[in-house]
């Protein structure tokens, strides 16, 4: 079975599906793309010819080479169409039903030898070849969204694939130029599983009330981050985020480090599925790219100009003087208290210091302080936060004011 597959199928035009197309055609392999829709099949080959094209405009393939990666792009019309593929890739939704009747399905028009992989993100390879009467010969290929952006590719092998399965699929992910590595059929396979707490976390937040996605995002962003949480979900797709999540949590038993939250079932039930659908936790225009959100209507609120350290910190005193705030060494019982704690929400932490809470403002110093600030009160205290983000903006950093929270939201 270790063979030289020469035409790889794909089931699936959506995002997934295309972006594999484009490696695959690029790495030379001849492809045969098959949607239950045939106009997203010829969508699909008509944006990958498109996308190559402008590589070889930028001069990042030779213009003989993206011609003749589209002239190996074609459309299948039926499961019969990937007769000649050495390996099909199904790329469609994250239901195990459904991918074992494709599987079993694909499986009766193929070749014995062909080889038939699932780029699930979460799925168990194992249940989706138990559908097949040769499991041996079915196993994960796990690509990621931007496909043709992202190199890693996770080989997954079930409990009955054959070695020469996955020997075939590391050779066939290194022509497309990937780097394949090889991990356990595992809720979530290496990848996801290990990101979970990213797009985890920050629901729980949005859960919480803490700050909203695009504050969420903001603070993300600033801390390296190239996407917010939430728009990576709306990237990938919150039809696919969504079931993923669950498909890990249910997996790993109900770990409740692992489970998301009603909000994002939401979105995926009410079909806000993110950029394909122009609206998930943010709004998309026609092209693809995002509106950014309005500011949210705040009363003006004056730059503070006098600020009380409840403990001595030095970054904190330097970060305060940069802003032009006086820093008290004596409480006057009217000025902005501000502290810096390091996990604890702004209310423990006025407890802790005897401080009175209505005038605490905490400052996140753990941060990309230069560029970035989150700060918080405790519920219910008076504009103080708000005045001393004044006084911070005004001194050139971009600062988010969010509610009290252990740890902030970085």
């Amino acid at each position: 079975m270790d063979q030289a597959v020469t035409t790889i199928g794909i089931v699936g035009a959506g995002a997934m599906g295309a972006g594999i197309a484009q490696v695959a055609a690029t790495g030379g392999f001849r492809v045969v793309l098959l949607d239950q829709d045939a106009a997203a099949s010829d969508r699909a080959v008509a944006a990958v010819s498109a996308r190559i094209g402008r590589l070889a405009e930028k001069g990042v393939i030779d213009a003989t080479a993206a011609a003749a990666a589209c002239g190996r792009l074609s459309v299948a019309r039926d499961l019969r169409d990937l007769a000649p593929c050495g390996l099909v890739i199904e790329a469609v939704v994250e239901d195990l039903a459904m991918k074992q009747r494709l599987f079993a399905g694909i499986e009766q028009t193929v070749e014995p030898a062909t080889i038939l992989a699932s780029n699930t993100s979460s799925l168990s390879i194992g249940a989706i070849a138990r559908a097949c009467t040769r499991p041996g010969r079915v196993a994960g290929l796990h690509f990621f969204n931007p496909v043709p952006l992202m190199a890693l590719v996770e080989v997954v092998p079930g409990a009955a694939t054959e070695p020469e399965v996955i020997a075939t699929l590391h050779r066939v992910a290194r022509q497309m130029g990937r780097t394949p590595v090889e991990v356990r059929d595992s809720p979530g396979f290496l990848v996801n599983l290990g990101g979970r707490a990213y797009p985890t976390e920050a629901l729980q937040i949005l859960h919480e009330g803490v700050a909203d996605p695009a504050t969420i995002d903001s603070v993300m962003q600033a801390w390296g981050y190239r996407l917010g949480p939430f728009a990576l979900m709306d990237l990938t797709g919150i039809d696919v985020n969504f079931p993923a999540s669950h498909a890990i949590h249910a997996g790993f038993f109900a770990d409740p480090r692992l489970r998301s939250t009603p909000r994002h079932r939401q979105m995926a039930d009410s079909g806000l599925l993110g950029r394909k659908t122009g609206r998930g936790f943010h709004v998309y225009g026609a092209d693809g790219q995002r509106i950014e959100d309005p500011a949210p209507a705040t009363a003006a609120i004056a730059p503070a100009r006098s600020v009380v350290l409840a403990q001595d910190d030095p970054g904190l005193r330097r970060l305060l003087d940069a802003a032009g705030c006086r820093v008290l060494t004596a409480d006057d019982g009217v000025s902005p208290i501000v502290v810096a704690p390091l996990g604890e929400d702004a209310s423990t932490t006025a407890h802790r210091l005897g401080c009175d809470p209505s005038r605490l403002a905490a400052i996140d110093m753990l941060g990309p302080v230069e560029r970035h600030l989150t700060l918080m009160g405790p519920p219910g205290a008076g504009p103080q936060a708000e005045a001393v983000a004044a006084a911070l903006r005004a001194s050139g950093r971009a600062v988010a004011v969010i509610r009290d929270s252990c740890g902030f939201i970085g």
